[in-house]
């Protein structure tokens, strides 16, 4: 096995990773950014095929990434100290698989190399979202989803 490095991600704690590093375990699904409801008896977090204005559906980007937080106050920001206490994490989420100890996906970035896998691979939002400009909040629940666990 020589010649051979153990990625970083295997081989570091998310708060030994650099910031550029732990931004790259990101895999650009934007999963993260469909807005959620939560059932206030069960607390169950429900997804909806409704994303935040400022996200590119077709790149899956965010147009306003450096002052989203500032933006929009309910934007949250994943850091080492603050992922392992968020509760939306799709299962899919290399934050959260690291979290539990998993393997990222094939199709994730870092393994395959290329960032188009992630919607080659369907895991993105891609095609399947409405920006919240387009939908009433009264409508949200309409918009729950299945797709994301």
């Amino acid at each position: 096995m020589y010649g051979k490095s153990v990625p970083f991600w295997r081989s570091k704690r998310p708060f030994d990773m650099s910031r550029e590093e732990w931004e790259s375990l990101c895999d650009g699904c934007a999963r993260c950014c469909l807005h959620k409801l939560e059932d206030e008896r069960t607390g169950t977090i429900h997804y909806t095929c409704i994303v935040c204005r400022y996200l590119d559906c077709e790149t899956c980007q965010c147009t306003c990434y450096p002052q989203r937080t500032k933006i929009v106050p309910t934007c949250l920001q994943l850091t080492p100290e603050t992922f392992m206490t968020i509760r939306f994490l799709p299962d899919t989420c290399a934050y959260r698989l690291i979290a539990e100890g998993k393997e990222l996906a094939w199709w994730h970035p870092l393994v395959s190399g290329t960032s188009d896998t992630v919607h080659e691979a369907g895991i993105s939002i891609r095609g399947k979202v409405l920006s919240e400009d387009f939908v009433h909040p009264l409508d949200w629940e309409r918009m729950i989803i299945d797709w994301v666990r």
